[in-house]
């Protein structure tokens, strides 16, 4: 089951459920204020493997860079 997370624009405090998705929404706070909101957090990111950023981005932008400076020193000795 999700763990959601909500927030009472009331009192500012923040508070978690154990919810199933079938189950509705929580309408008031811990402290009986109504209109609770649900807060959205972003989801964390896990990377794995040997260095997929240095296979994949690393060699296009060295490369890339490479024949910019190339490109850009010859126009400054015409």
């Amino acid at each position: 089951m999700p763990i959601y997370e909500y927030e009472c624009p009331v009192c500012g405090i923040r508070f978690e459920r154990q919810q199933r998705f079938t189950d509705p929404p929580v309408e008031t706070c811990p402290e009986g204020h109504p209109g609770v909101r649900r807060v959205l957090s972003p989801a964390g990111i896990i990377f794995k493997g040997d260095g997929w950023y240095i296979t994949e981005s690393r060699k296009s932008c060295s490369s890339s860079s490479s024949t910019t400076e190339g490109a850009s020193s010859e126009k400054s000795d015409e």
